[in-house]
């Protein structure tokens, strides 16, 4: 196991400018103070709103209109247990509980998201911080678990970072692959952003991971968008799926989408609700799916915002909702208004855009919890995925118990 002061060092990796992979933006003095001034301003509005001198509410507390755990209804136990890596605040782990899969045991170096996967199941076996470096773990004793899942750090491969890939020390695409090596499960599910399937990463990705599991596993890869399973969020990604057993893969069949985007009809599919509708927010003839939610942890400093580009932006915009500063709760939310009039999201409506029930609660600061959230597969899309590995597993006549 690594030591304190390691996982010290590995937490400011992630969070703080002294981290290798981290390259500051040049910009003018002129640019740099406008950014000062607005940030002022910001936090003269945020502290006069929590003492209470804000003006009136511009937007009452909203009720969500969405619940995701019914895009995921439980299934009954069916006798195959997962095992986590990177396991973050519990996407993936959520889904595999939802599809009937016992839990294992989950790994992730974050303190606070060991706090929220142990707070939400008690039950569950949790490694976080030192222990949770999935690095420093002899996987021998894991030896047992049918299905390994997990989504190595995306940031070395992301189009929004710098995709340096194996050059980043963030990389442990590396470690997935030595687990399921170690452990040997009868299929394993690994997911990332969509450009590490891409042709830059293709010579890479041969090298580090189909090479050393060729001859052992049986591999599939495609990839899937969020809303497709009533996420109401622009997130696309990849899935690749291993099976010991060549049979196996053969019976896969990749999860077949069960939602359209709002105002795409398709037959025998449902709609997606759109951001606004999703949240519960009043009818303003304009809504859409939510661009695609930054994770707070990607970046040098902490911060509350789950902005990712400039397009997003302006996709915001349009939707009237407010991206900066995300407020904890829904009543701070409402208590402290965005300087534009626009709907200011809280923890939980982030929550929700990804796909997490109001159930699941995050723990940490506000930008760990959105860290959290942004990090995580979207709960329904790992939901279908179980789903599909276990009835690859189980034979095509295995039907879930709903």
């Amino acid at each position: 196991m690594v030591d304190a002061e390691s996982c010290q060092q590995m937490s400011q990796y992630q969070l703080g400018t002294e981290a290798p992979w981290y390259r500051g933006r040049e910009i003018s003095e002129e640019q740099r103070e406008v950014f000062r001034a607005t940030s002022v301003r910001s936090r003269e509005a945020k502290l006069k709103a929590l003492a209470g001198e804000a003006p009136g509410s511009l937007h009452p507390v909203n009720v969500p209109a969405l619940d995701p755990a019914n895009l995921m209804p439980q299934v009954g136990a069916h006798g195959l247990t997962a095992l986590s890596l990177f396991s973050g605040g519990g996407g993936l782990d959520l889904g595999f509980d939802a599809a009937g899969f016992g839990h294992a045991a989950s790994f992730d170096t974050l303190e606070a998201a060991g706090r929220t996967l142990a707070e939400n199941r008690p039950d569950w076996e949790v490694h976080s911080g030192a222990e949770g470096d999935v690095r420093a773990v002899d996987w021998r004793a894991h030896k047992g678990a049918d299905i390994l899942h997990g989504g190595p750090p995306c940031q070395p491969f992301s189009t929004a970072g710098r995709q340096r890939g194996e050059e980043d020390e963030r990389n442990l695409l590396p470690e997935f692959v030595r687990c399921v090596l170690a452990v040997r499960p009868q299929a394993f599910l690994a997911e990332n952003v969509a450009a590490l399937a891409g042709p830059k990463f293709a010579p890479y990705l041969q090298s580090a991971f189909y090479e050393p599991l060729m001859g052992r596993y049986h591999i599939t890869s495609f990839l899937v968008s969020a809303h497709e399973f009533g996420v109401p969020q622009i997130r696309r990604r990849v899935l690749f799926v291993g099976f010991r057993r060549k049979r196996d893969l053969e019976r896969f069949e990749r999860p077949e989408a069960t939602h359209h985007a709002p105002g795409e009809p398709v037959e025998r599919k449902e709609e997606t609700l759109g951001a606004r509708a999703a949240l519960g927010l009043p009818d303003t003839g304009i809504d859409a799916l939510a661009p695609t939610l930054r994770s707070t942890l990607t970046g040098p400093r902490h911060t509350t915002s789950i902005l990712s580009s400039a397009s997003a932006q302006r996709a915001w915009a349009r939707l009237g909702i407010w991206p900066n500063g995300v407020a904890p709760d829904r009543d701070a939310a409402s208590a402290f208004p965005a300087a534009n009039g626009d709907f200011r999201l809280s923890v939980p409506d982030c929550g929700l855009l990804q796909g997490f029930p109001e159930s699941w609660a995050f723990h940490g600061a506000t930008y760990m919890s959105l860290g959290q959230i942004g990090n995580s597969v979207a709960p329904p899309v790992g939901y279908a995925a179980a789903l599909a590995v276990a009835r690859a597993l189980h034979g095509r006549r295995w039907s879930p118990d709903i």
